[in-house]
């Protein structure tokens, strides 16, 4: 038992270290001085026989073992607090570390002040959220919660749906006066639409289903970019048509800023899913954060459904 105490310990110690940047930085934070921590990390470099970090006077940096030593030290310690949650009678307060990801606008606008709430309300989590363009791929553990539109076909993981989602096509009246509004899909290939790339998605290709039939509709445009608020913006301006998330020109479509194209034909689904591990399914601060999340964008829902 004090091998495996002793173990947990070290790799809390490193991920502090890493999380501080500097032997001296983490000095501060444990209490130790710099030297004492310089020790401590070649004591477990000489226990585990390997090198983690290159050091030099002003930076420190991970080696290949380091990064894997790394990823399963976090993977560990979660797991380690995890189950003393589950055992305890006091999971009602759910602690720990929390790693959340989330696409650029929608999780600025979205997932982060939940997020702020969510830390009000639970203050023994620390909370790491990052934003990217692409998902990260699910079979790595860098995240303990990820929110992603539309469910991922892996059934080793699992996907709760937190909120329905549908894509439409927009413009400014603007621009609907000065190039009119088109009645089929076929007649999009005849204005200028603001593409948005993100991942391996299809570049300037719209799906759009009407009964039975659908049709695939090459787009072209002066603009695109893989940033949606932008993207969302350039339509404001009159630039062009868009497609894009109801959640993020709800406000615009009330106010007539931004008015519908097409509303007979449907798009691909793409329903809000926060996706994690099947062995977080008893994490307190997981659930709790999942659960805050889904009563914060049902709220959101019923405020866009209701008449401005």
């Amino acid at each position: 038992m004090t091998a495996i105490a002793n173990a947990s310990a070290e790799m809390a110690f490193f991920h502090v270290l890493i999380r501080c940047g500097s032997l001296s930085a983490a000095a501060r934070e444990l209490g130790l001085t710099t030297p004492a921590v310089s020790r401590r990390l070649a004591l477990l470099e000489s226990r585990l026989g390997v090198q983690l970090l290159n050091r030099t006077t002003r930076r420190i940096g991970l080696t290949p073992e380091g990064e894997e030593y790394l990823t399963e030290a976090k993977r560990i310690l979660a797991d380690i607090d995890d189950l003393e949650q589950h055992l305890s009678r006091s999971t009602g307060q759910p602690r720990g570390l929390l790693r959340v990801n989330a696409t650029l606008g929608f999780g600025r606008s979205h997932v982060a002040p939940v997020i702020s709430k969510f830390c009000k309300a639970y203050p023994q989590v620390q909370v790491q959220f990052h934003l990217s363009v692409t998902p990260p791929p699910l079979s790595e553990d860098e995240f303990d919660v990820c929110v992603r539109f539309g469910e991922p076909p892996d059934a080793r993981i699992i996907a709760r749906k937190v909120a329905a989602n549908r894509r439409l096509l927009c413009a400014a009246p603007a621009y609907l006066a000065r190039h009119g509004t088109p009645r089929t899909p076929a007649d999009l290939g005849r204005h200028n639409c603001i593409s948005i790339h993100h991942g391996d998605e299809a570049y300037g290709l719209w799906r759009l289903t009407s009964g039975r039939r659908s049709e695939a509709v090459k787009v072209t445009g002066s603009l695109s970019t893989n940033d949606g608020d932008i993207a969302v913006a350039w339509a404001l301006d009159g630039h062009g048509i868009l497609m894009r998330a109801e959640w993020d020109i709800a406000k615009y479509l009330r106010s007539g800023r931004l008015r519908p194209v097409l509303e007979n034909y449907a798009t691909p689904p793409a329903d809000i899913y926060a996706v994690y591990p099947q062995r977080h399914q008893k994490s307190r601060r997981v659930t709790a954060f999942v659960d805050m999340l889904c009563a914060a964008l049902d709220s959101a829902a019923r405020r866009n459904a209701a008449p401005s």
